[in-house]
């Protein structure tokens, strides 16, 4: 997705030479995703800002942005917030009968309109995504690489179960030899996999798929992120990701001169994760019996005594704008430490892993064969 400012005039005036060729590289592929994902909404937002401060009018660059799309179904969602915009409604109102949008969208987009400043909120608005896709890249890239080392861990031992140690198991009923307890520990996990494994495979593969079904389930996102905040390291790696992108949030709407309560409840349906989500309830009835926000959040594990400390200033100084993107930055710097150091620390303890696993395999193999030698010789 991206266009040419100074093109907007020749576009204009021929319509047949409105498309532009995207690389492959720009291209998103989804699963199971959403058709209007952060990554087109990131450059969405980005351009719509551009256009909109280069005095383009509103309809004008939802017809440029959707001209440079290729997929059919965000181009159908341009179209039709371009044909709302015609009809007569605002472009807060076109995104709002739209579930691939959010309330928190919705809400930042009627503020920007209201106030004369929609340049400026869906110029933040991009930036908040790019901030949310960095983040996300981040995540992937620092478990890619031990992924890929678990999961060739996973198919070795698999396929030592499945081929190796029955060539063992069949030399050992030969030669009747009394087998030790972890060498009968591994013929059993062996016998297992042989008789079960196909089910395993599919067991894990309808995890995958289900996975799709699940996400908008509440009780799914509780257990899944409930497990995720305990796992050591992982969970205060994911928890810093999600306050970076609450502290983000908190940035804009303040910028747009939002009520603290009305952030609270947006951002609350912005960011699905259960932990924060839960945690953003208690603050929000707190704020309406008349606590400040810094009492509100002080109760909360989740939210460190810093960011605590940070906005009890920010209240005091009336600077909660400046206050909370500095913590987004200090967040955002935490969340590129904590994702090398998770790469580089899971590395060495899954191939760790993979050394006992195959090493006890061998040594519960070649037991019997020492004592068979005994015998033997």
């Amino acid at each position: 997705m991206g266009f040419q400012l100074n093109t907007l005039k020749s576009n204009k005036q021929h319509p047949e030479n409105k498309e532009v060729k995207t690389s492959f590289l720009q291209k998103e592929i989804t699963l199971f995703g959403q058709s209007f994902s952060n990554k087109i909404k990131e450059d969405f937002y980005s351009e719509l800002s551009v256009l909109l401060k280069a005095g383009i009018t509103l309809k004008d660059g939802l017809e440029l942005i959707e001209n440079t799309l290729k997929k059919k179904k965000p181009k159908k969602i341009l179209q039709e917030l371009s044909q709302a915009i015609v009809s007569g409604s605002s472009l807060s109102d076109a995104v709002k009968s739209h579930k691939e949008f959010s309330n928190y969208e919705y809400f930042s987009l009627k503020i920007g309109e209201e106030t004369g400043t929609l340049a400026q909120v869906t110029e933040q608005l991009g930036s908040f995504y790019v901030r949310k896709n960095e983040q996300r890249r981040n995540v992937i890239t620092a478990l890619t690489y031990p992924m890929i080392i678990l999961t060739t861990a996973v198919l070795v031992v698999g396929f030592m179960l499945q081929f190796v140690v029955p060539m063992f198991q069949d030399i050992f009923e030969q030669q009747n030899v009394d087998l030790p307890a972890i060498t009968k520990f591994i013929i059993s996990c062996s016998e297992f996999m042989k008789s079960y494994g196909w089910l395993v495979l599919i067991l894990i593969f309808g995890i995958f798929i289900s996975r799709a079904f699940f996400n908008k389930k509440i009780w799914y996102n509780k257990a899944k992120d409930t497990f995720v905040s305990r796992v050591p390291f992982l969970g205060e790696f994911v928890k810093k990701v999600y306050l970076s992108q609450f502290t983000q949030a908190v940035t804009l709407l303040t910028a747009s001169k939002v009520p603290v309560v009305n952030s609270i409840q947006l951002v609350k349906q912005m960011i699905s994760f259960y932990p924060l989500q839960k945690a953003l309830e208690i603050v929000e009835q707190d704020l309406l019996k008349g606590k400040s926000l810094s009492e509100s959040l002080k109760p909360h594990a989740l939210f460190d005594d810093k960011m605590v400390a940070m906005v009890k200033v920010a209240e005091e100084t009336n600077q909660n704008e400046f206050i909370f993107e500095r913590l987004n930055t200090q967040y955002n710097s935490q969340v590129q430490q904590k994702s090398k150091l998770l790469s580089t620390i899971m590395e060495p303890v899954i191939i760790m892993f993979v050394g006992v696993m195959v090493g006890v395999i061998l040594i519960a193999m070649y037991l019997p064969m020492f004592k068979l030698s005994n015998v033997l010789g």
